[in-house]
């Protein structure tokens, strides 16, 4: 074959944004959407490497995953200056998100968010670690073409007893059609792994439960609230498997009650508290568990409590839910404070990304304007959020009032 007749190398994907696209990549913002792509010298591949120019003076500004099928279309990987996208770059990213863990890191406490996406420079991609058994969830198809080193660079700087892989709904197709699915990638491990919060035990439904097995994020907010349970009797509505409630427990509650639509939830916060029966103050204290629908059981106020957490799933998966889901955490701060005594306490949280921190906390204060607020937070320190997107967490305190303006009607 002469060389005249062999293929022509693929071009490297070039990009040039519209006004908008280039001040979102200055600003550091991590995507590019569809609609602010200007030109493009051809077609990409989910996962391949993007480069933008600047439009006028042919600048490198940037380089990303180019994800083909979501409108989120560059997943921004280096901005500023030119940088070579390669197994060492990658290495030098996860060194820098373990290293910036290390002091949260204990043996009290092996439940630990290691990689938190965008915010540490792998754009959607998490990396959580429950005991030695790490979990490796993908949010994109941009993925799949670096799975393999990916999935070796984690096992060789990490060294863990077993990689489980999960995929979110919008990546799980394209993994399937290259034959990859859930699962356990690397050693051994069961179903459900059992980590320490606290020195508290906990499950984690590594291979199929929410998220990638519980709820790391909500760390701080559990241990704070445990600090006003001692001698209270405890609401924890949408309990999960029961963690706002166990470290309440630990705390020194009387007792806890859990609210929640699913029984297996249930069923595992009874696990959580049969594994931490050697701890007095939770062997001390009476659980009670309800499967109900808890937006409806809140809606009937025929039961009283000291203290009250309620942490309801996202209320907008959309921004066109997002006003709907302002007015029904309004609507929920009051009917959750109706079952709070005088003087208790109500932590109110929200996940819902397309929510701001200022519209959910606005939203409480006005549905409990007597209340007295004690503090507001967000994610725990290992869930890093570099970006407003990413900044989903947050959660607010209030003292109720003995008779509030709405609590009595």
């Amino acid at each position: 074959m002469s060389s005249s007749s062999l293929p022509s190398p693929t071009p490297r994907l070039k990009l040039r944004l519209t006004p908008a696209g280039e001040r979102a990549v200055r600003s550091g913002h991590p995507w590019i959407f569809a609609e602010s792509i200007r030109e493009q010298n051809r077609d990409g591949q989910s996962g391949e490497l993007a480069v933008i120019y600047t439009r006028e003076s042919n600048r490198y500004l940037g380089t990303g995953f180019y994800d083909a099928n979501s409108p989120m279309r560059v997943r921004m990987l280096a901005s500023t200056q030119q940088t070579t996208i390669n197994t060492d770059w990658w290495q030098a990213r996860l060194n820098t998100a373990v290293a910036a863990r290390a002091s949260l890191v204990s043996p009290a406490t092996t439940g630990i968010r290691l990689i938190n996406g965008e915010s540490d420079g792998f754009p959607a991609l998490v990396l959580d670690r429950y005991h030695n058994t790490l979990v490796l969830k993908l949010y994109s198809e941009v993925w799949l073409p670096h799975l393999d080193m990916i999935q070796a660079l984690i096992v060789d700087s990490l060294n863990p007893d077993a990689l489980v892989l999960r995929l979110s709904r919008n990546a799980a197709p394209a993994f399937a059609a290259a034959d990859i699915t859930e699962g356990i990638r690397h050693g051994q491990c069961p179903d459900v792994v059992v980590f320490l919060e606290d020195n508290l035990r906990l499950e984690a439904e590594v291979l199929k439960g929410q998220k990638t097995g519980f709820y790391l994020d909500q760390r701080e907010n559990r241990r704070r609230f445990a600090g006003f349970t001692t001698g209270a009797d405890v609401l924890n509505a949408f309990s999960f498997s029961g963690g706002f409630s166990l470290q309440a427990a630990r705390g020194g509650a009387r007792s806890v009650t859990d609210i929640d639509i699913s029984r297996h939830a249930l069923a595992a916060g009874d696990r959580n508290f049969a594994l931490n029966q050697d701890n007095r103050t939770v062997a001390n204290t009476q659980r009670h568990s309800i499967q109900a629908d808890a937006f409806q059981w809140l809606a009937n106020p025929q039961h009283s409590f000291d203290a009250a957490v309620i942490d309801p799933p996202s209320l907008a998966r959309r921004e066109s839910d997002r006003a709907s889901a302002i007015a029904a955490y309004h609507k929920l701060a009051i009917t959750a404070s109706r079952h709070v005594r005088g003087g208790g306490l109500l932590l109110c949280s929200s996940c819902s990304a397309h929510v701001s921190a200022d519209e959910f906390f606005n939203a409480v204060r006005r549905a409990l304007p007597d209340a007295r607020e004690l503090w507001t937070s967000t994610h725990a320190p290992d869930h890093p959020a570099a970006f407003p997107e990413a900044a989903y967490l947050k959660a607010i305190a209030l003292r109720l009032a003995s008779v509030g303006r709405f609590r009595n009607r």
